[in-house]
């Protein structure tokens, strides 16, 4: 009788475990996002709304200046630590532009779908801004989520 190797094969990773795939492939739906100096009321009922746990933040010039945290928002807001008529600028988490020991990572949507699981293991995120290739308008958020659903509605893991 011949002995058969039964060692179990491990997932695929990287680009053998997408097939190629790049963020449009998500199929994102696209991003809200609100200008810097809306009230906070506004930003809590959109984000209730449409069901999203960061919101992006736009410059006056309409480019993301930074993402709102809207679940510690809810329990800020519950706690009654903030107020309705803040300012999103107040409470936003700003990009850091110029930091060289973080640069700033452009996901568009033709990054490959293993570079965008890299940047969320790389820098301990669970989402990214979708924009164009300078930066100028965010299309869609991505998550970590949205990750895992393509993997599981294609069978590949």
């Amino acid at each position: 009788m011949m002995d058969r190797d039964v060692t179990p094969t491990a997932p695929p990773s990287g680009a053998a475990k997408y097939r190629g795939a790049v963020v449009e492939d998500l199929q994102l739906p696209p991003a809200f996002c609100l200008p810097h100096d809306a009230p906070l009321s506004v930003a809590l009922e959109k984000a209730y709304e449409r069901e999203f746990d960061q919101l992006p933040v736009l410059d006056d010039n309409r480019k993301p200046l930074g993402y709102l945290d809207v679940p510690s928002l809810k329990r800020q807001f519950e706690a009654g630590k903030v107020g309705q008529s803040d300012p999103l600028s107040s409470h936003t988490t700003h990009f850091r532009r110029s930091s060289k020991s973080h640069p700033y990572t452009v996901i568009t949507p033709d990054t490959g779908l293993e570079d965008l699981e890299e940047f969320f293991t790389n820098n301990g995120v669970e989402f990214a801004l979708v924009t164009d290739i300078d930066r100028k308008w965010v299309l869609a958020v991505a998550t970590r989520s949205d990750l895992e659903t393509f993997v599981q509605r294609r069978g590949i893991a």
